[in-house]
C-alpha cells in the first residue's frame, strides 16, 4: 500500500511539473509566433503599399483590385519629367524645359523596395495573408472630399486572427493585453487620405 501511494504521489509530481512546464511555455511560445507572424504580414502590407503607390504614379488613383493592380504594374510605365531651368526666376539665363521620358513600372516598383531593403515580391502572390491556406488581404480604393479637396484614398488588411493560426482564440489577449485577434491590421484610410500602418512597431 505503502509503494502504491509513492508511485502515486511521484505521478501526481510529474503531473504538476508538466502542468507547470505548459503554463510557462504557452506565452513564450505565444508571444515568439506572435512577433514572427506580424513581422511577416507587415512585410507584405508594407510591400502592396509601395505597389499601389506606383500604380498611383501610373494611373493617378488606387488600384481597388489586386488583379488590376497586377496587371497594370505588369503591363504599364510611368512616366518621369525632369526639369531644367526655373521658368519663375526672370533672372535666370537657362532656357526652361521638361523632358519627358517612360520607366516600365515593375522596374520603377523593384527599385523603390530594393532602396528600402525588401525583397522584390511575386506580384500574383501579394494578395494572399501569410501563414493561411489561401486567405486574401481585403483591399478598397476610391475618392473622397477631404476638406473640401477631392482625394484619392485606399486601404488594404486583415484581421489578426486570420493568420495567428491557434492563437486566434481572444484568451491569449491574457498574455498580452494589446492582443485582440479581431482587430484589423492595416495600411491607409478609407475616410482619410492616409498611407499609415497601425502596426506596432516591435
Amino acid at each position: 500500500m505503502k509503494n502504491i501511494l509513492s508511485i502515486l504521489l511521484g505521478f501526481l509530481a510529474i503531473f504538476l511539473m508538466y502542468v507547470l512546464y505548459l503554463n510557462i511555455k504557452e506565452p513564450i511560445d505565444f508571444q515568439a509566433v506572435k512577433g514572427e507572424r506580424r513581422m511577416k504580414v507587415v512585410d507584405r502590407l508594407e510591400k502592396i503599399r509601395t505597389a499601389q503607390e506606383v500604380y498611383k504614379m501610373v494611373t493617378g488613383a488606387y488600384a481597388p483590385r489586386f488583379d488590376t493592380l497586377v496587371q497594370v504594374l505588369k503591363t504599364d510605365s510611368v512616366k518621369v519629367v525632369k526639369v531644367f531651368g526655373n521658368a519663375d526666376d526672370v533672372r535666370s539665363t537657362e532656357e526652361f524645359r521638361e523632358e519627358i521620358s517612360y520607366t516600365n513600372a515593375m522596374d520603377t516598383l523593384r527599385s523603390i523596395l530594393v532602396k528600402n531593403k525588401h525583397t522584390f515580391p511575386n506580384l500574383d502572390s501579394l494578395q494572399y495573408v501569410p501563414y493561411t491556406q489561401g486567405e486574401r488581404f481585403s483591399i478598397s480604393a476610391d475618392t473622397l472630399t477631404y476638406q473640401s479637396t477631392l482625394v484619392n484614398v485606399v486601404e488594404v488588411g486583415t484581421r489578426w486572427k486570420t493568420f495567428m493560426g491557434k492563437y486566434a482564440s481572444p484568451s491569449y489577449s491574457k498574455y498580452d493585453n494589446s492582443y485582440d485577434p479581431n482587430r484589423m491590421i492595416k495600411f491607409g484610410d478609407m475616410n482619410a487620405p492616409n498611407l499609415g500602418g497601425n502596426w506596432p512597431m516591435n
